[in-house]
């Protein structure tokens, strides 16, 4: 029953892992922007793309995977989700070349919308691998010299430094692709790392939430894993 348990949270924990990245993907070519008062600055103008909103839920999910279950799991979640985005990939694209009928929104509309240029998926696709087995390994390197301890600190330390690859990365290759203008390359990584450094922030005390879940259901000692 306790494996039955483990097994399906894992499942659970992979699927909204997976569904997050996916989604990344598909929506990122909506843009948006808001005005934030900040301090020492004032009102400061957030632009984003809308792909940013779900990415940063993949690295509480590799993180509460590699706390629970180990890095091998966390890293076999990793390469799942490249081959499930790069199975989208195929889908969207023949669904983009097979000729549209005269009802529905047509393929224009629809090219417009689910049109994902390769230089962006390729940008992406090479940003998230990096990015994540980076977060895994880091994760598990502060792991190992707090003897376990200070989670706040290994999440934190983890994600943040590996999201601010992510960043870089994908914003690199999207201008050098000439997808995005170099002129907003400054801008663009300024708002996506703030974004992630607060969101790695708030997202502390729900991994901490999760773990104590998942620790009392298992009857997990501290330090110890579900295999």
């Amino acid at each position: 029953m306790k494996d039955n348990s483990a097994n399906f949270l894992f499942l659970c924990l992979a699927g909204i892992f997976i569904t997050s990245l996916v989604s990344c993907n598909l929506i990122f070519q909506k843009f948006f922007e808001i005005d934030i008062w900040l301090p020492f600055v004032g009102t400061y103008t957030f632009q984003q793309s809308v792909g940013l909103l779900p990415y940063p839920i993949t690295f509480i999910v590799t993180d509460v995977i590699s706390e629970l279950y180990g890095k091998k799991k966390a890293n076999q979640v990793v390469t799942v989700g490249l081959i499930a985005s790069m199975f989208m990939l195929i889908i969207v694209t023949v669904s983009d070349i097979i000729p549209s009928a005269p009802f529905g929104i047509g393929s224009d509309v629809f090219s417009k919308v689910f049109g994902l240029s390769s230089a962006a998926v390729f940008a992406s696709m090479m940003a998230y691998l990096f990015a994540q087995y980076v977060d895994v390994r880091l994760f598990h390197f502060w792991k190992k010299i707090t003897n376990g301890k200070h989670l706040w600190f290994r999440n934190n330390a983890s994600t943040i430094f590996s999201q601010f690859i992510d960043t870089a990365i994908v914003l690199l290759l999207l201008c050098y692709f000439n997808v995005i203008d170099w002129g907003m390359f400054s801008q663009l990584l300024l708002n996506g790392f703030l974004f992630k450094v607060i969101f790695a922030a708030l997202d502390t005390p729900i991994i901490y939430g999760i773990l104590f879940f998942a620790r009392k259901k298992f009857n997990l000692k501290f330090g110890e894993e579900l295999s």
